[in-house]
C-alpha cells in the first residue's frame, strides 16, 4: 500500500493504469464493460474499458452509452485508491455517485489480484523481508 502522500502526488490517470497491471486477464476472460470516471473537483473525466481481458482507460473523454458513470471527487477517490474503503462504501456516505449498473465495479474489483512485494527478479534472489532476517 502506498502513502498517503504518494497517493495524492499520483495522478488519477496512473492509478487507472495500475488497475490494468493488476488486472488477471484470465478472471476477466468473458467479460466486457465501459465505465466513466469522472473527477468534478479538478474537472478529470477518464473512460475504463474492459474487453479481450484488458483494461484500458482513456483520458478527457466520456463513452456515451457507459454501463456504469462513477462521479467522485479526487480527495474522496484517494482513500478508494489506498484500499482503505470502496466506490461503494463513498456512494453509500454520498460522497460518490454511481450511475448505471453498479455490480460492473464488483466484476472489476473481483478480477484484480495483489502482488507479492518480495517477488523474485531472478531464480533464487527472492528478498527475505527484514521482519524475518535473522
Amino acid at each position: 500500500a502506498a502513502s498517503p502522500d504518494t497517493i495524492r502526488g499520483m495522478p488519477t490517470e496512473l492509478w487507472l493504469d495500475y488497475l490494468g497491471i493488476l488486472l488477471d486477464g484470465r478472471k476477466a476472460e468473458r467479460l466486457r464493460f465501459v465505465i466513466n470516471v469522472v473527477t468534478p473537483d479538478n474537472g478529470e473525466q477518464f473512460v475504463l474499458e474492459l474487453s479481450n481481458s484488458t483494461l484500458t482507460n482513456i483520458s478527457g473523454v466520456q463513452a456515451p452509452e457507459a454501463d456504469l458513470t462513477v462521479t467522485i471527487n479526487r480527495a474522496d477517490l484517494e482513500p478508494v485508491m489506498m484500499q482503505k474503503t470502496t466506490f461503494r462504501a463513498q456512494a453509500e456516505a454520498g460522497r460518490a455517485r454511481l450511475e448505471g449498473n453498479a455490480q460492473v465495479l464488483d466484476q472489476l474489483m473481483g478480477c484484480l489480484v495483489e502482488f507479492d512485494q518480495y517477488f523474485e527478479i531472478m531464480p533464487g534472489t527472492k528478498p527475505v523481508p527484514t521482519a524475518n532476517r535473522p
